[in-house]
């Protein structure tokens, strides 16, 4: 019933930054973000934060604008610039594709952040200048030589960690949350580990209670987001996220747009978040991520060379119980993440190291056809889950299907009859999906560590 989603104010102080929400003349809706032994911020710094703060209140709001979806959004902590403006529409609108597929809502043309022309919005010209190719002028703020890595649990950012430690690069292993799978796998990095709280209003879970909209949100940006304010707080000169070339492409097209349920994950974000950085928030912090021209097979193939993870990391979204001593505690098994990382693994490293890994063989179990058919985009879409194109789960099925050791298993025996005659040459070949090519932001120091890796 709400006519107007309002930003009210972001605040900070002692290590904890505090984003205020609400909807009309309702009451405040307040999260809050934890900084650890957050430091004195250097004067030079201090205007980069303060935009980096407001950049964070702007799309951390993206948890409760969904709530109620309003066509009013009100502004009142700054005023934005067009550039400022037109990203978060796009990431209002692309972020919450899936959130609009699932509700059967339309959010397009409902979804306009309020801007000034000519208003410097978020941008601080203190400091050394620069120009982007936009023309927005920006600020070099003297960070030191140091990467944030996000450490997610799962195999994409151990991968990046061991290509950054190869190239001698000075990394902390950071994440945001209390989990202690996550905590687990950081610590097993040996790098310097920080780890950020974030706190929802309680507020919003009442609303979901009582009936608010809700679903999936883009939750890579809202991470992204707070990296930039603990880069700037902390003194570190980048941020190397671990998102693969296949997380930009469409889980699947809906009323004539596109759906991606790894958007925010997507080169479309980290191209227009990382101008935006620049040219509005710091000059000389970058933004990446180390793994973008790599598929997910070659993302796999990567951290199958080392074992040195194998017991602690996990990229179940169902189960991630909390440093369970069997595999069954980190994966359960069942849902499309499990799926496809069984999958993407096994053509790369012997069958009872994963069979270890999972505590089953997940391509022995006829209860799990529909899972990988969907995998396959064979009879149905690709899960609304992060996992890698259809055409990567056919290739590494049909590698499988020549192996001995793989072949009769139930799922891979169904493939080979039922499958596999319908693919073409080219749909059967890993050989192209693990060379590196696409789109990138890579430091040029890190190319050659990332092509040997």
């Amino acid at each position: 019933m709400a006519k107007a989603f309002r930003f009210v104010r972001s605040e900070y102080s002692g290590g904890e930054a505090r984003l205020v929400y609400a909807f009309d003349d309702g009451p405040e809706l307040v999260e809050r973000i934890g900084f650890p032994a957050a430091p004195a911020l250097a004067p030079e710094r201090e205007a980069a934060f303060a935009a980096a703060l407001e950049l964070l209140h702007l799309i951390a709001g993206v948890s409760y604008y969904k709530a109620g979806v309003p066509g009013e959004i009100r502004i009142e902590s700054t005023t934005i610039d067009r550039i400022t403006a037109a990203f978060l529409d796009d990431l209002y609108l692309h972020g919450l594709g899936e959130f609009a597929y699932t509700n059967k809502l339309d959010l397009r043309g409902r979804i306009r952040f309020p801007s000034h022309a000519g208003h410097p919005g978020l941008r601080r010209d203190d400091g050394e200048m620069g120009a982007d190719s936009s023309g927005v002028r920006r600020a070099a703020i003297g960070l030191p030589r140091s990467t944030l890595v996000p450490i997610g649990g799962g195999k994409d950012s151990l991968v990046s960690v061991e290509i950054l430690k190869a190239a001698g690069e000075n990394a902390t292993a950071v994440w945001i949350g209390n989990s202690g799978l996550i905590e687990s796998c950081a610590g097993r990095t040996g790098l310097p580990m920080l780890n950020i709280s974030r706190a929802i209003s309680p507020l919003l879970f009442e609303y979901n209670r009582a009936g608010a909209l809700n679903g999936h949100i883009p939750v890579t940006a809202i991470n992204s987001a707070i990296l930039v304010v603990a880069a700037i707080l902390y003194g570190h000169d980048a941020i190397a996220f671990s998102n693969e070339r296949s997380a930009s492409s469409a889980t699947l097209e809906y009323d004539g747009m596109p759906i991606n349920h790894q958007w925010s994950k997507g080169w479309a974000f980290e191209r227009g978040f990382r101008s935006l950085i620049h040219s509005h928030v710091a000059a000389d912090l970058d933004y990446y991520s180390l793994l973008r021209p790599l598929s997910e097979l070659a993302v796999a193939s990567r951290f199958a060379k080392n074992n040195r993870y194998d017991d602690v990391f996990s990229s179940c979204n169902r189960n991630f119980r909390i440093l369970g001593p069997k595999p069954s505690d980190r994966w359960c098994g069942q849902c499309p993440k499990c799926h496809f990382v069984f999958l993407a693994l096994a053509p790369f490293m012997p069958k009872p190291r994963l069979l270890a890994i999972f505590g089953r063989n997940l391509l022995d179990d006829p209860a799990q056809i529909a899972g990988f058919d969907a995998l396959l985009e064979y009879r149905d879409h690709k899960p609304f889950e992060c996992v890698g194109e259809g055409h990567e789960s056919r290739a590494a099925m049909a590698e499988l299907a020549r192996r001995a050791e793989w072949r009769e298993d139930a799922i891979v025996e169904r493939f080979i009859h039922e499958v596999q005659p319908q693919l073409g040459p080219d749909e059967r070949s890993l050989e192209a999906l693990l060379q590196v090519e696409g789109e990138r932001h890579l430091p040029a120091r890190l190319v050659d560590a990332l092509e040997r890796s």
